[in-house]
């Protein structure tokens, strides 16, 4: 290797090692402080989730891209504003004394016009034309006119022309509940992943404590072996043991790797995470002190403020906007129509004008009527909007019922689990007097290492079990409080509804 070629595999190496730096220091740039301390409250991680997760980030923008619509709709009543500028010119053949002509036109019209949510349309405009033929004879013309035309049958009426704008209206509604909807599931995901990290972690501890324990077992074992207390054959039951343990180890560390991943993916982007810092639960797994109330009260509540529920109710609003639609779709169109105008007539465009105070004016006013040869396609629609709301209502009775079984279900789960809590606490208290006796029976030679060894895995599992009750229960009413939809409201998160 040359020394040119050995300087820049140096500074290849240097380059690797300072962008690997830079890239640590561009991750904790970016990373929350609360994950940078490694310790994380399960309220904590429910803020930070609110605030960094992409998928809630993404259903955030959904009621902000229907409000668009609403102002589309209402756009629809805004006045509009028109223009026109033209020129032209014109040659006939004549006979006899006219003879042929060349005439040329030049003007300019602005209006206005706007639409009323009676049905009624408005319109006004002024013009102004200059003519001129071949023997430079110029006339010019101002014309001010208006019109009003209303529908009498199609289009007549607010409850009509507004449906549009009501019915987008209602679906910016049901987008917020829809992201109501969301926040919740993804709270009580966050919250759900946090209590199983913690009680991961938990079993690592306990594992590892009960691995101990096996080994000073083991170890205890091999002495009394040695000094030919016992049979040599009472040590593979000790070793079995803490081989067992250490199986039960490598397991429970997985398991906690993977919830962190999981709950790393929840509260912070993910990609500009540091998957391999320790993130240390500050929350411990307690009984909270507030009981339930009766299960009819929590059917009453959620039956009021389910997200699902509220959004069943707006889709039958709008199910019933579009009967009105289409019910006036099966009417004819009949419009009733007055225009009015002023024309003036001069040699300039000023004189024009001025001689539109004159006597001269046009008035013309009529009906218009037009229909269609057949109302099949009308009828479809109006028959098809009906159907759909009594479809829709059929559909909220029968989410109520579903409702009513989730909560009811839930509550049931809610109580089990909290009388678990209980089982598993006395269960832990017994296992840990049987080992204190079978230990005691073990150090006197009136036991054996096989008997010890179970009674201490008899204690791991009961000791596993209580805290996966508390966990369990906990759960259980995180997963109540969605079913009853009051996640949000019980952990104070306003979702704009």
């Amino acid at each position: 290797m040359t020394f040119s070629t050995r300087t820049t595999a140096i500074l290849l190496v240097c380059a690797a090692i300072l962008s690997g730096i830079l890239y640590r220091f561009a991750d904790a740039a970016e990373m929350s402080p609360i994950l940078a301390s490694g310790r994380i409250t399960i309220e904590e991680a429910v803020l930070m989730a609110l605030e960094n997760n992409r998928a809630l980030h993404v259903q955030r923008l959904e009621p902000e891209i229907r409000a668009t619509f609403i102002d589309q709709e209402r756009g629809v009543f805004d006045p509009m504003l028109s223009g026109e500028i033209r020129a032209g010119k014109e040659r006939y053949e004549g006979t006899g004394f006219f003879g042929s002509r060349t005439s040329t036109t030049t003007g300019a019209e602005a209006g206005i016009s706007g639409f009323l949510p009676t049905g009624t349309l408005l319109e006004a405009d002024l013009s102004a034309t200059r003519r001129e033929n071949e023997e430079a004879e110029k006339i010019h013309e101002a014309r001010l006119g208006m019109s009003v035309t209303q529908a009498i049958l199609r289009g007549r009426g607010v409850a009509v022309n507004l449906a549009s704008f009501r019915q987008a209206s209602l679906d910016e509604r049901m987008s917020r509940y829809e992201l109501a909807g969301f926040t919740q599931s993804l709270v009580a995901e966050v919250e759900t992943v946090y209590w199983e990290y913690v009680l991961a972690r938990q079993e690592v501890q306990i594992v590892e404590q009960s691995l101990s324990l096996a080994g000073k077992q083991l170890e205890e074992t091999r002495q009394r072996v040695r000094v030919g207390g016992i049979a040599e054959t009472e040590m593979a039951a000790a070793k079995a043991e803490v081989a067992l343990r250490k199986e039960s180890l490598i397991n429970a560390k997985s398991r906690v790797n993977r919830l962190k991943i999981r709950l790393l993916r929840l509260i912070a982007p993910y990609r500009h995470t540091s998957h391999d810092r320790e993130i240390l639960p500050e929350s411990r797994p307690e009984i909270p002190p507030d009981p339930l109330e009766a299960l009819s009260d929590h059917i009453e509540t959620a039956l009021h403020i389910r997200p699902d529920i509220q959004q069943a109710k707006i889709l039958i609003e709008r199910g019933a906007l579009e009967i009105v639609k289409t019910k006036n779709g099966l009417l004819p169109e009949m419009n009733l129509f007055i225009r009015l105008g002023k024309t003036g007539y001069a040699d300039s465009f000023s004189g024009a004008v001025k001689d539109m105070d004159g006597d001269s004016y046009d008035v013309l006013a009529g009906i218009g009527l037009s229909r269609g040869a057949s109302r099949v396609q009308a009828d479809a629609r109006h028959r098809r909007s009906q159907l759909l709301r009594g479809q829709r209502e059929i559909s909220l009775e029968n989410l109520k019922d579903l409702v009513c079984e989730d909560v009811s279900l839930a509550y049931i789960d809610v109580r089990r689990t909290l009388q678990q809590v209980h089982a598993t606490e006395t269960t832990r208290k017994f296992q840990e007097e049987k080992l204190r006796a079978e230990s005691a029976k073990f150090a006197v030679g009136k036991s054996t290492a096989l008997l010890v060894a179970q009674a201490q895995r008899d204690l791991l599992e009961s000791q596993v079990s209580e805290v996966a009750a508390i966990t369990n229960y906990l759960k259980a009413r995180i997963h109540f409080y969605l079913m009853e939809g009051s996640l949000l409201q019980r952990r104070g998160i306003d979702y704009g509804v």
